[in-house]
């Protein structure tokens, strides 16, 4: 039998390893089998030979969870809690010794390890950030140089252990030969001796090793502490020089303010500038992250994205522009030319406010409702042709739901500034599944839109925007909805919902197409909606699921997103909600990967090299893409406190249905049974829906009345109804092949006016 080599040194390096010749026990009928055993980075393993190393590993055991027992002289077990258990057998106590020693010290590391790594991030967060990239590596170093000194004492607590354990043996041993009488056979106790006493100078020799490395890398960085030291203590010196001037220049900004006889716009709230301004620095900063990788993580979803090589790291300075880069640059620009005007050169303007919108509503009430009642005789119809309750509803109608869309407008604001098609295409795509986050507590139904009806949403003086929304089509339900931005994007959409009752879920497939499109650089933008399903219908609690595909396509340039919703799983091993997507160029080239979920945050990596992998759990092959480090691109808004009492509205839908002066008389915000529902009113509410609907459906016979009057041959009356929309028109669009209807113009010169005779009667 080969001996084992040496016990493991003290010092913990990466490469540790104690290898050596044990028997392990395999069963009753072959007994105990002669493996190679090899201890490394807290990890025991073993293989038939030393020829099977390379290759095939029989079993291996985590020793930071493990157990080690000795059962006698030369057999020891190891166990990880039931799960593996291996019981082993050395040669003699001395190599067995040698093993426990080995193994003891490799269980304190690796338990040490595993406590560093938990607490690493809370280390991290804990010192704070030096200027520069040289501040970053010599924290860096200090705090490996650290870790390195505690794992030293770690060790020499450990030998301590030891020393005192094999130290009690001896004595006990020598004590025990003393008391032998002369003439008796006193060759096994020496033999005892002997073993124990060689043990005792192993770990001897181990303590006085870690004690020699401790000293000298004590010694070795404790000058360069003391110049680190002195250092950081001058940068505070220098802070605090610097934090005097900013105080001096923030009171000669605030005279600037008092002094002056107008406020732009942009400058009605002081807090926002500010606040933009700091986040403009903070995405600025984070350039220099390019230069950081990220840990391998393997995606189900068709692709695995690892680290990009090191090779990259000089060219992402100068070849490679960070997004968050630009849009945060551009965006502190911006304020310090507002700063700079309002103090300077800015002509007198009148003062403008802005208002100041509600950030509650009335609390839901609480009234219960026979569920089964209603939907049992629905299954298998039509939603839209259901007659509901408002205590299904939530105080919004459909138009509303759809105005939601604008909740995250800055994303498109972002990249209508991008030079690059494919770093704008990441901004749209991040948009499109932003438009989400709003519904995963949101089981509540919004208010059919009586047809005509339309929603008005003018934010063009907080946010730069306007919208308008209008109910097209009754039969079946269509709505068309346009805006535009000061910033240079116009957004719009033909959403019809196609839904059906299942018993168990309620399925929601929207049908119809999302444009957008940007004035800068004449891009063209299109995608459709998800499927969204309400689950637990009849017993349980609701939740809703997005899942589906969704291929966001540039026409101008042939660019393209495919973004992929994960359907909720209990199997799964993935996050819930997950969202994964590829961007790509006309000619399939992949440049960005994007990942998260669309109920929290979405985070993109530019993609510097893609390879073809292993095969998939469906038997397709993956690509494997080498990224950068992945940057937050969005992340939702958190709701306000007390929003499971108002039907989980964000801070935007609680404005939504707030009275507003001189809209038109069709506007979701007249509309009755809704203003009901709002404030709590659900009998009156319910009554009111009722007569809205007769209403509804007695104009529609009207209108087909009049229509088959005014036909001429029966071909024109097989169609009767021939309603058209006030506001929008349709067309075909010839970029992306699609008829949908558009805004035709004319509602905010009418509102301008005050002039709405056009608007029909329908609340």
């Amino acid at each position: 039998m080969s001996e084992p080599k040496p016990p493991i040194p003290t010092t913990p390096t990466p490469g540790d390893t104690y290898k050596g010749w044990l028997f392990k026990w395999t069963n009753y009928i072959k007994g105990y089998q002669r493996r190679w055993f090899v201890l490394s980075n807290g990890l025991l393993s073993y293989y038939r030979s030393q020829a099977e190393m390379g290759h095939t590993c029989r079993g291996t055991i985590n020793l930071a969870t493990a157990n080690i027992a000795v059962e006698d002289s030369c057999n020891f077990v190891i166990s990880n809690g039931g799960a593996q258990t291996y019981h082993l057998k050395a040669s003699s106590e001395v190599e067995r010794q040698r093993w426990i020693t080995a193994l003891e010290l490799a269980k304190a590391k690796a338990v040490r390890m595993q406590d560093e790594s938990d607490d690493s991030a809370d280390e991290f967060c804990a010192v704070p950030p030096a200027s520069g990239q040289g501040g970053g590596s010599h924290n860096s170093e200090i705090q490996s140089t650290l870790r390195t000194l505690s794992s030293k004492v770690e060790d020499l607590s450990t030998c301590n252990d030891l020393i005192v354990k094999h130290g009690s043996a001896l004595q006990r041993s020598l004590s025990e030969l003393e008391g032998l009488r002369v003439g008796a056979d006193v060759g096994e106790k020496i033999r005892q001796v002997t073993e124990r006493a060689t043990l005792f100078r192993i770990t001897s020799n181990a303590m006085i090793n870690a004690c020699r490395d401790f000293l000298s890398i004590a010694q070795s960085h404790s000058k360069r502490w003391q110049k680190a030291l002195q250092t950081e203590r001058d940068q505070r010196i220098r802070l605090e020089e610097t934090l005097e001037q900013l105080a001096k220049q923030h009171n000669h900004l605030e005279r600037a303010f008092r002094g002056a006889t107008v406020l732009p716009p942009s400058l009605s709230n002081p807090n926002l500038s500010i606040k933009s301004g700091v986040s403009g620095k903070g995405d600025a900063s984070d350039e220099d992250d390019d230069n950081e990788f990220f840990d391998a993580m393997e995606d189900p979803t068709g692709f695995i994205t690892v680290p990009a090589d090191p090779k990259y790291h000089r060219r992402s300075g100068s070849n490679i522009s960070g997004i968050s880069n630009e849009t945060g640059m551009d965006d502190q620009s911006f304020d310090e030319l507002s700063l700079a005007s309002n103090s300077e050169t800015s002509p007198p303007l009148e003062l403008e406010l802005v208002r100041q919108r509600r950030t509650r509503i009335p609390e839901k009430p609480n009234y219960y409702l026979n569920l089964w009642s209603i939907m049992k005789n629905c299954i298998g119809k039509e939603l839209s042709k259901i007659p509901m309750p408002v205590n299904f509803n939530e105080p919004l109608s459909m138009l509303q739901r759809l105005s939601e869309d604008l909740e995250y407008y800055e994303l498109l604001d972002k990249a209508a500034k991008c030079q690059n098609s494919l770093e704008q295409m990441c901004y749209v795509a991040a948009f499109t599944i932003s438009s989400y986050s709003t519904t995963v507590h949101r089981t509540g139904k919004p208010f059919n839109p009586l047809l005509g009806e339309t929603f008005e949403l003018d934010r063009i003086r907080e946010s730069g925007y306007r919208s308008l929304c209008e109910q097209v089509s009754h039969h079946p339900p269509a709505a068309a909805h346009h805006a535009f931005s000061e910033k240079g994007w116009t957004l719009r959409q033909e959403i019809t919902l196609a839904s059906k009752f299942r018993g168990k879920y309620l399925s929601i497939m929207p049908l119809g197409s999302i444009q957008c499109m940007f004035d800068k650089s004449n891009n063209q933008y299109s995608w459709k909606k998800v499927t969204t399903t309400v689950h637990n219908i009849i017993v349980g609690k609701l939740w809703i699921d997005q899942s589906g595909e969704i291929d966001v396509v540039n026409h101008k340039t042939g660019d393209r997103c495919h973004l992929k919703f994960a359907p909720y799983s209990y199997f799964s091993r993935d996050v819930p909600r997950k969202v994964t997507g590829v961007v790509t160029d006309k000619d399939g080239k992949a440049h960005y990967v994007l990942s998260g979920t669309w109920d929290e945050k979405m985070e993109f990596s530019r993609i510097m090299q893609s390879s073809k992998g292993e095969n998939g759990t469906e038997g397709k092959q993956r690509t494997v893409y080498q990224t950068l480090k992945p940057k937050e691109i969005w992340r939702k808004n958190p709701l306000l406190e007390g929003a499971e009492n108002m039907y989980y509205f964000s801070s935007l839908a609680l404005t939504l249905n707030e009275p507003e002066e001189g809209v038109a008389p069709t506007d979701s915000r007249r509309r009755p049974d809704q203003r009901l529902m709002e404030e709590g009113r659900w009998d009156e509410a319910n009554a009111e829906k009722q007569r809205l609907e007769e209403k509804q459906r007695s104009t529609r016979r009207e209108r087909e009345r009049d229509a088959v009057k005014a036909a001429t041959t029966p071909e024109e009356g097989a169609h009767p109804d021939n309603y058209q929309a006030l506001w929008f028109e349709k067309i075909h669009d010839s970029a992306s092949g699609e008829t949908l209807h558009v805004y035709k113009g004319g509602y905010w010169e009418a509102k301008e006016q005050g002039s709405w005779e056009m608007c029909p009667d329908i609340f």
